[in-house]
């Protein structure tokens, strides 16, 4: 089986939510690419030649839901506790547990409000619509449905890193205080 990186004391069903996260956005992303690359994912042949513009705006929208899908990777593994030390100005630095759950739950807000967007603008019609045949629209679906899961799991993994960070009322083994995110990693932490 295979082992996923993460805090000893961080709860299992947290991992999984936070490395499960990257996996549901890569649908859509994929979606987006075949579509950039004029595979015949919808009817229409105006949507298989893209403009230059359109394209780098659909491959970036692409890369940068992905990036901001790994970054709740941080919420479970060392580099979410203290900055690496490659980044100018924060390297080596303790993250603000306060400002990582507000920017967690800021997306989790942001995510929610893009849902509800899509849903009402689908119900009410709104846009030109994508010419598809059903199957195209069967793909469409599969390749979407998946983001659902993304506010839900980012959420679950926001509360689960702020229980974690303030300390949750528990204390670790031998009556001591937690000491990640305390002073310098190990070198093997950063993996």
């Amino acid at each position: 089986m295979m082992r996923l990186k993460a805090l000893p004391d961080v709860p299992r069903w947290a991992v999984l939510a936070a490395h499960a996260v990257p996996l549901v956005t890569l649908p859509s992303g994929l979606w987006r690419l075949a579509l950039v690359a004029g595979l015949p994912v919808t009817q229409d042949a105006e949507w298989g030649v893209m403009s230059w513009g359109e394209s780098v705006y659909v491959v970036s929208l692409s890369v940068v839901s992905e990036l901001l899908a790994f970054l709740t990777l941080g919420l479970v593994r060392s580099w979410g506790e203290v900055f690496p030390r490659w980044m100018p100005f924060l390297g080596g630095r303790r993250v603000n547990p306060a400002a990582a759950t507000g920017a967690a739950l800021a997306g989790v807000a942001g995510l929610c409000a893009i849902v509800a967007w899509g849903v009402y603008a689908s119900y009410a019609d709104l846009g030109p619509g994508i010419p598809a045949t059903p199957a195209q629209d069967a793909l469409l679906a599969v390749c979407y449905t998946p983001l659902l899961a993304w506010p839900v799991l980012l959420a679950a993994v926001a509360v689960a890193y702020h229980r974690r960070r303030r300390g949750g009322g528990r204390r670790p083994a031998g009556g001591g205080t937690r000491q990640y995110g305390a002073g310098r990693p190990s070198a093997s932490s950063w993996v």
